[in-house]
């Protein structure tokens, strides 16, 4: 059969005839209509749930162009190419003590000979580095010399990061930086006049060449730095904390980024930087001293300055080779490295001790959980500087102590994360104040001096191990009964290869055990019952092996889950020939377990990459015994420390988390919207009580962070004194509106909790919150209190938080704001007495957040109803039949 081809000319003809034939005005308002649509479109804002915030843009940013110059002795110079390098920093005000801030860079030349650690001295034998650190001052000629900043401000922890003590000529190459001054090239030089051998007596002898960089301390002592012995105290060997400043290796492509450790007068009383006193961070990158004209002939120095590195860009030196000074951070200090410097200004919040020095009151004590350590440090100067409120301490301690004592009557309110055990008669209720949580926090180094490992994972079977001390430790512990084949560590399970690929198999002691708390938590209880959801968790720890064979410790087989404190059960003394434990007989997995007392000390453990293990075993010469105490700290480039954290400190201290099991293969780690999406699934049983997330459905979610806690103010709705229940109402109040408002200066939140808002997934809290604030300052008889009318009192909750609550302080909504987000700003609302009582402190501008329903679904509706106008316009035009033929169409 064959098929006849029409013309195209044909078709054509007879579509537009068909065209023609038919009433185009449906086709014009299809027309329309999707030109509307496109309209709507392109210019609604793209929303999203008002709860979760975005990344911030970085707080600093400056772009330099850095080049290497040398000066050809005949009128000419040789310029290298130019390099366009821009640093920024994320966060550089209101800075609290050993906080980290991430420092980056780009188009930075390329570094070479990296070292295995570049904190400190350890530093200085690489090359073009880019030097971090910090500075008392700032860089504005305006101020006095003594406010602006100069490499004699810069703090250094060792004579040979800031001073050249008795060089050869060939060393020298600081006397042909092209910029330097002429008293530079001297033999001896830095200080004047040059202090004498009586003084220094190693920085003065002829012929070799001295450049020294003094430390002046905050109180204008002048510290030589020619030998340890005039340096700054917090410089002295064995000081409390590690070097901070740091030579950095920049990548092949130019790109670079430390978390840096900042530091208050807390900390470094001689660098003496806090909420009063000017401080920067000077970043440096080397490019290599620019030169003078040589000397004819050209000297051992011209030689030297003009040399370009030994070591190629992405190598390593791990040996500690000698590296060409003058591409090396030693110089830092020098005219025409310090010309190249990027000076970020920080400003340090008040210090911790602000109130008991500023406010005289007495404090009123909210007592618990150290969850809300973080925020409490920022809100509570916006209530001891405003005469109007109270001054609030938060005093932390166990989720149950807090509890106890506000039942005896002893504290105003709890700082609590689940429902407690009420023993007394008067009512208690739960007021949502902060969403926060725990993270298993952890400092890992890859291995062969590739830095820090970003993405570990960690299922409840792997955490199981940890706190059962179910690894043998070292082998010491393979004489344990029943768990003598089982793995030394974590980083030789092969569970925990399998998840993290990649990572050193050395074993450490410090990989036998997860660094937690020795108290009642919370935290504990929470961490645990996600534990007890993990079938394969509780099959280990019921005594059945892993698919490798690993066996729990049997002191812990069977143990009950969840629970609120981990006990230390295991008894196993080993039996070895050392001296030090033949004198000093203890339970090997407790030294090796550790727990300590708060959360905090667990952060700065990991922090200082120093695990608590007490194994380190040394002879006192004083007493002529051996003791056992903590390891040492971890060598940089082998630290391996997991430890419980608070997320607030996580994000303080500029910790990493791991990502924790749910559902198979599936890993979450801590972040705004891990954590919303585990609010969502909280639920609220009873009125004014807390909301309770299952891990279950957690575990189920795929997308909910396992730590994910509220943190309630638990305050008595019947039974306290006037003065006490307006002051915890004032608290719940603020603290879920001016307390939301993300940021880093006094009263706002900071990071690491996720904010309670009027609207989207917080929604039922901050209801909840304003309840509870209403029944606290009510004060009425023992009863049962009614849920809230319009809704039940379930995690649903209302969206505007407050619809239908008692009108008790004659603001609309019962005790709620009644217009606006708290994210504005926005004070709390007026108490029944008196109204100032709860004005908010002038806070800084906040960015207003975009409604939902008139950035998202109203646009949204709209583009629907037009989209279907077009539809429908479009289906008339060509179901309609056709008009009738005119004559000059006929023919």
């Amino acid at each position: 059969m064959t098929r006849r081809h029409r013309s195209p000319r044909v078709g054509l003809r007879d579509g537009l005839a068909w065209a023609r034939a038919r009433d185009p005005r449906p086709l014009l308002v299809a027309a329309l209509a999707l030109a509307l649509a496109g309209v709507v479109l392109v210019g609604a804002p793209a929303t999203a749930d008002p709860t979760l915030s975005s990344r911030a843009k970085p707080a600093f940013s400056q772009t330099k162009t850095l080049q290497r110059v040398f000066d050809n002795g005949d009128g000419t110079t040789y310029a290298f190419p130019e390099r366009e390098v821009t640093v920024t920093a994320e966060q550089t005000q209101d800075l609290r003590g050993r906080q980290r801030v991430e420092i980056s860079w780009s188009g930075a030349q390329p570094s070479g000979g990296r070292a295995s650690n570049p904190y400190g001295e350890n530093g200085l034998q690489q090359e073009y580095p880019v030097v971090v650190m910090q500075c008392r001052g700032v860089d504005d000629p305006s101020l006095p010399a003594a406010r602006q900043v100069s490499p004699s401000t810069c703090w250094t922890t060792s004579v040979a990061q800031r001073s050249q003590i008795s060089r050869t000529p060939a060393e020298a190459t600081w006397t042909r930086d092209l910029l330097a001054d002429d008293a530079d090239r001297e033999r001896v030089s830095g200080v004047t006049p040059f202090p004498t051998p009586d003084t220094c007596p190693t920085a003065d002898i002829a012929p070799f060449l001295t450049r020294l960089t003094p430390f002046v301390a905050r109180d204008r002592t002048v510290h030589l730095a020619c030998d340890a012995a005039h340096m700054p105290p917090e410089a002295a060997v064995g000081a409390a904390f590690p070097p901070h400043e740091l030579a950095a290796f920049t990548d092949a492509d130019g790109t670079g980024s430390v978390q840096f450790e900042v530091r208050s007068d807390v900390e470094n009383e001689s660098l003496g930087c806090n909420d009063e006193v000017a401080c920067s961070i000077v970043v440096i990158p080397i490019m290599g001293l620019s030169c003078a004209a040589p000397a004819t002939p050209p000297t051992a120095a011209d030689t030297a300055c003009r040399k370009g590195g030994r070591f190629l860009p992405g190598s390593s030196n791990f040996a500690a080779e000698g590296v060409d000074q003058a591409v090396s951070p030693a110089l830092w200090w020098s005219a025409s490295n310090w010309e190249n410097r990027f000076t970020i200004p920080i400003t340090f919040g008040l210090p911790p001790d602000a109130c008991d020095v500023l406010d005289d009151r007495a404090p009123t004590g909210f007592y618990g959980s150290e969850l809300l350590a973080q925020a409490a440090l920022q809100w509570s100067p916006a209530y001891c500087l405003d005469d109007s409120r109270f001054k609030f301490q938060l005093n932390q301690m166990s989720d149950d102590a807090g509890w106890n004592l506000m039942e005896a009557g002893e504290g105003a309110a709890a700082e609590v994360s689940s429902e407690h055990e009420r023993r007394g008669s008067d009512p208690v209720g739960y007021a949502p104040t902060a969403v926060t949580g725990f993270g298993i926090g952890y400092v890992v180094d890859r291995p062969d001096n590739q830095g820090e490992y970003a993405d570990l994972r960690l299922n409840a079977r792997l955490v199981a191990k940890l706190l059962t001390q179910s690894y043998l430790g070292s082998d010491l512990g393979r004489g344990h009964p029943g768990i003598g084949e089982n793995p030394l560590s974590i980083m030789t399970d092969p569970e925990f290869q399998r998840l993290n690929p990649g990572l050193s198999t050395t074993s450490q002691e410090a990989g036998a055990a997860l660094l937690q708390l020795s108290s009642s938590s919370d935290v504990v209880q929470q961490l645990t019952d996600w534990i007890a959801q993990d079938p394969q968790a509780m099959d280990f720890v019921g005594g059945e092996p892993d698919p490798w064979g690993m066996r729990v410790n049997p002191a812990y087989e069977d143990i009950s889950l969840p629970r609120p404190e981990w006990p230390l059960l295991d008894t196993f003394v080993p039996e070895t020939q050392n001296t030090c434990r033949q004198e000093n007989p203890a339970v090997y997995f407790t030294q090796v377990a550790a727990p300590v007392t708060t959360l905090r000390k667990v952060a700065e453990a990991l922090l200082d990459g120093w695990p608590n293990v007490q194994t380190r075993c040394e002879f006192d010469q004083s007493t002529q015994q051996y003791k056992l105490g903590r390891i040492d700290r971890q060598s940089f480039g082998s630290r391996f420390v997991l430890g419980l954290v608070s997320l607030g400190d996580l994000e303080r201290y500029g910790l990493r988390a791991a990502a924790l099991g749910t559902t198979r293969g599936r890993y979450v780690a801590p972040d705004d919207a891990s954590l919303a999406a585990a609010v969502a699934l909280g639920e609220q049983t009873e009125d004014l009580g807390p909301f309770v997330l299952d891990q279950g459905d957690v575990r189920r979610s795929a997308r909910a962070y396992p730590g994910t806690m509220v943190v309630y103010t638990a305050a008595k709705t019947s039974g306290l004194d006037r003065p006490t229940a307006d002051k915890v109402a004032q608290f719940v109040r603020v603290s879920t509106t001016e307390g939301q408002v993300p940021g880093s200066g006094n009263g706002e939140l900071p990071a690491g909790y996720l904010p309670i808002r009027r609207t989207g997934v917080t929604a039922p809290l901050f209801a909840s919150a304003q309840r509870v604030a209403e029944a606290v300052e009510a004060q009425a008889p023992a009863a049962s209190p009614a849920p809230p009318p319009g809704g039940d009192a379930g995690g649903g909750g209302t969206a505007g938080g407050g619809a239908g609550l008692p009108g008790a302080s004659g603001v609309d909504g019962g005790g709620v704001p009644g217009s606006g987000d708290p994210s504005r700003g926005q004070g709390a609302p007026a108490a029944t007495e008196p109204a100032a009582s709860d004005r908010a402190v002038d806070m800084p501008a906040t960015t207003a957040i975009a409604s939902r329903w008139s950035g998202g679904i109203l646009p949204s509706l709209l583009l629907i109803g037009l989209l279907g106008v077009a539809v429908a316009s479009i289906l008339r035009f060509v179901l309609q039949p056709a008009r009738p033929a005119t004559a000059g169409a006929a023919r």
